[in-house]
């Protein structure tokens, strides 16, 4: 429980001061430099030119304030104060400074902003905003690439599993498990009814094709599935494509070696062209019922809605797993055009959300040709709706 002295300063520090807020507290020592911190960045509402009397235009200053949010709030606070901070006070211009870049808390939203000024960060600037990136898909890589490739390399293995194996193919512990019924005590061994085995492997077993929305309000699943489609290509058993589009379409498989350089390659914002870029996707697949396409887009469409619904029901009919990701994200709820995404659903291909923790099972269960209704069902995943017939 804490006191009533510690209550009337909690309430002091959200009301931020001023003769109207009532609790009559005095900050003193901490609490007075937390005060000082939120004062800088939300104080002087009234008077939009005061807005950022604060931090003022000085990078050294800003710098101090960034390093007194880190000392006095949560991580998870300073990212939410820095986001505002972007907003409010005209922070942008100073993503220029390299000081003051080396000074931020690296996260998805930070990233997102420099992927969209790195056409214009100078020089001096570029190397510390490529560190600044690296440490976010650093982190990234580290959180998803073991759970990414234990997900695919298993359900390649479960989904090549056949019941007539050569006998180099034999899985011998599943065998074994498979047939302990069939234990014969005198001889003290198993007697297998039915063996279980892998068919031989190809170079790739599967291709995954992403394609990806880089519109400025996808800057999160950009990032996301950047680190995905990278760790992705590390599995050889797999052979990915990463594509990125706005009005034009850009193929950055090439790049995938590295996260970095693929993010440094997007240009967030622009118009959005699907239908050009499922175009693209599809006349690269040489092998329709071994390819999974993934399209990551709100579905705000500013092609031919009508030609990308053939396309999509085109490449349904010849055997691909198309997969509609409204999201690749961990921020909730996104936007996104409903009316597309229950033409498409109608189709056969839903659309619905997808966090980095999930998609690896949606990898696996796609891979695996698994109902992708049932996979959503299971993690609690809302699919679109086909629209209702008219009666």
């Amino acid at each position: 429980m804490i006191g009533q002295e510690e209550r009337l300063e909690r309430w002091r520090l959200l009301l931020g001061g001023g003769p109207a807020e009532g609790t009559g507290a005095r900050l003193q020592g901490t609490a007075a430099a937390m005060d000082a911190a939120l004062e800088a960045l939300y104080g002087g509402e009234a008077d939009a030119g005061a807005k950022g009397a604060g931090l003022g235009a000085s990078a050294p200053r800003v710098t101090r304030w960034l390093g007194d949010i880190r000392t006095y709030f949560p991580s998870t606070v300073v990212q939410v104060m820095q986001r505002d901070a972007l907003d409010r006070v005209g922070l942008r211009r100073m993503l220029t400074e390299p000081e003051l870049l080396a000074s931020l808390e690296p996260d998805i939203g930070l990233v997102g902003e420099i992927i969209a000024l790195s056409g214009v960060l100078p020089d001096r600037t570029r190397a510390t905003a490529r560190e600044v990136v690296r440490k976010v898909t650093d982190d990234l890589e580290r959180k998803l690439s073991s759970r990414l490739r234990s997900a695919i390399t298993g359900a390649l293995d479960r989904s090549q599993r056949t019941r007539r194996p050569k006998h180099r193919d034999i899985d011998w512990d599943a065998t074994i498990r498979r047939n302990l019924r069939h234990y014969v005590p005198e001889h003290r061994t198993v007697i297998p009814e039915r063996l279980v085995g892998h068919g031989r492997r190809q170079s790739a077993l599967r291709d995954i094709v992403i394609a990806a929305d880089q519109s400025g309000s996808m800057a999160d699943s950009v990032v996301y599935s950047s680190v995905c489609s990278a760790v992705m290509a590390s599995v050889r058993a797999v052979r990915t494509r990463l594509v990125v589009f706005d009005t034009e379409v850009v193929d950055l498989t090439d790049q995938l070696a590295d996260p970095v350089d693929v993010l440094f390659s997007v240009q967030l914002g622009g118009g959005t062209d699907i239908n050009r870029a499922v175009g693209y996707c599809q006349a690269r697949i040489s092998r329709p019922t071994e390819t999974i396409f993934v399209l990551i887009s709100d579905l705000f469409e500013g092609g031919v809605e009508d030609d990308l619904l053939r396309r999509v029901q085109s490449m349904l009919t010849s055997g691909v797993t198309v997969i509609v990701l409204l999201a690749l994200s961990d921020r909730g709820k996104p936007s996104y055009d409903h009316e597309l995404a229950a033409k498409l659903a109608a189709l056969g291909a839903p659309a619905f959300a997808c966090t980095p923790d999930q998609f690896p099972g949606l990898m696996a269960a796609a891979i695996e040709r698994r109902s992708l209704a049932s996979w959503a069902a299971a993690e609690g995943v809302a699919l679109t709706a086909a629209p209702q017939a008219a009666h």
